[in-house]
């Protein structure tokens, strides 16, 4: 279904019916395909299959909207939002979903898997063991091209130190992941969004639902743009630098508190030798300024200072 959109999911293959005869006599062709591979179960069982409606890219808004007007008539079945659900995330990520099936199940928590009663929400964690493994190739490929001074120590320990969960946590606060996670009750209640274990896992399961959608190509492609500037630190620092941003986020994760937000309240000097001051900030309160020649390192002096302060007696 490379050029195909999902527009609509049942478990009712008799009202997926119904949607086909509606979008064909509007003159949009449409093609079933179901979560239960037929090879696995050749019959057909009604309320099992998790069947979705897929139409052409080019027609996938007008078949949204013919759906949508007839929505008192669909009882079980559900319009894909994702087109406006997961916009900003899309947009953050630089690549659009053909499928957006997979972006949805790649954010969804197991903990909302569990409070579906009928079954058919399937979690993400078989995409986070994807998205790990190809996280994994992806970053040791680079590591091997851009470091090849480096011994098989400094590698594993600079790839190990890319691909922790502090380290795509922050990765994925970043790109906002948090907002558009799919928990349950109880997670929501906990502060899911803000967890650095689900978020880790929400950003490596976002990265196996790009290599599913578009294939290997799109998903190194993002990697790489993810974790340039990573690597540019680890040139600039060496692999043991210090990283105070990641210590700062480890201890406020400690004691339950949010993710530290960086804010930009100055910039001093000519062009060609600029100083950034730089604020954190957690729960809408400053706790700490810092400059330096450049936004990094301004925010890694100010995490450094929030440290400070926050340890202290």
């Amino acid at each position: 279904m490379a050029d195909f959109e999902i527009v609509f999911r049942t478990h009712s293959e008799i009202e997926a019916q119904i949607v086909r005869g509606l979008l064909e006599a509007h003159g949009i062709m449409s093609v079933l395909s179901s979560a239960v591979p037929h090879s696995i179960f050749p019959l057909s069982v009604e309320g099992l299959n998790d069947v979705r409606i897929g139409v052409h890219s080019s027609e996938a808004d007008e078949a949204l909207r013919i759906i949508e007007d007839h929505r008192t008539e669909l009882k079980n079945g559900e319009v894909i939002r994702l087109r406006d659900e997961f916009e900003t995330l899309q947009q953050a990520i630089g690549y659009r979903f053909k499928d957006r099936g997979l972006l949805e199940h790649a954010m969804t928590h197991t903990s909302r898997a569990n409070e579906d009663v009928s079954g058919g929400v399937v979690d993400n964690e078989s995409m986070e063991f994807l998205g790990d493994a190809l996280l994994g190739f992806v970053v040791a490929d680079l590591l091997f091209h851009e470091f090849p001074e480096f011994d098989e120590g400094e590698k594993s320990k600079t790839k190990a130190s890319l691909v922790s969960t502090a380290s795509l946590a922050r990765q994925a606060e970043r790109l906002r992941i948090g907002e558009h996670l799919l928990l349950g009750k109880g997670e929501e209640k906990t502060g899911g969004r803000r967890k650095q274990a689900l978020l880790a896992d929400g950003y490596e399961a976002l990265l196996a639902a790009i290599y599913l959608d578009g294939g290997i190509e799109p998903a190194r492609g993002f990697i790489t743009r993810e974790f340039r500037d990573l690597i540019a630190d680890v040139r600039r620092h060496g692999v043991g630098g210090e990283d105070y941003k990641s210590a700062l986020q480890e201890l406020l994760q400690s004691r339950d508190q949010p993710l530290p937000e960086y804010r930009l309240v100055n910039t001093l000097g000519p062009d060609h030798s600029k100083l950034f001051e730089v604020e954190v900030v957690v729960r809408g309160e400053p706790l700490s300024r810092a400059t330096g020649s450049s936004k990094k390192d301004a925010e890694q002096e100010a995490a450094r200072a929030a440290l400070e302060k926050l340890k202290s007696p």
